[in-house]
């Protein structure tokens, strides 16, 4: 996938006379690209399309307009797609009342251990590759950002491509189990996402 750059993020008040229709533009495309896994977890294949929201609604919520602060934010936000062969994304803990936030995610330490999330396609298991700057040994983060090497396989892309894959999503950690199919829709996207550019 191609990353950002400097010239694709729009300046501030570009990005204020299309933010509306944008924002409404990206919203479906998550929905496209959102498992959610069980009650707890929810997971967002990450492109251009949603890496580049993210940099413009950063740079707009800091006031970010000098070319190599925006450059800086591309660079990091750039982390977040995928390379060749992957498919990447963002895992959230969604805990919505404040006095369980700290116990669950305490309960999820060790999530970001080789074994505990992967991507089932068919009868193959990709485990999930943490980022990791984010995580310690006894702390873990309410949004993790993770890559999946599925490889570059052009019969598994058009399988996704058609919606053919029994794809899911799997956590299995001791104190939190989940599945999700990754529907039809989602499999379009992820083979758009796998296609080399």
């Amino acid at each position: 996938m191609r990353k950002i750059t400097l010239e694709d993020v729009k300046n501030l008040h570009e990005y204020e006379l299309i933010r509306d229709d944008w924002r409404k533009a990206v919203l479906a495309e998550k929905a496209r690209r959102r498992v959610l896994l069980g009650p707890l977890m929810s997971f967002v294949f990450e492109n251009r399309t949603t890496v580049l929201s993210q940099v413009q609604e950063m740079c707009r919520a800091e006031r970010i307009a000098r070319p190599e602060a925006v450059q800086q934010e591309v660079d990091v936000y750039n982390e977040l797609l995928p390379g060749p062969g992957e498919v990447a994304g963002t895992l959230m803990v969604e805990i919505t009342q404040e006095s369980r936030v700290q116990p669950e995610l305490d309960r999820l330490v060790g999530l970001g251990r080789g074994d505990r999330l992967w991507l089932q396609l068919g009868e193959r298991k990709v485990f999930a590759r943490f980022d990791e700057g984010q995580g310690r040994e006894d702390r873990i983060s309410a949004v993790q950002y993770l890559r999946f090497p599925v490889g570059d396989d052009p019969a598994l892309r058009e399988a996704l491509a058609r919606g053919e894959v029994d794809a899911k999503l799997v956590v299995d950690h001791p104190s939190y189990r989940a599945e999700a199919q990754v529907p039809p829709v989602t499999q379009e996207e992820l083979a758009k996402d796998l296609t080399p550019s």
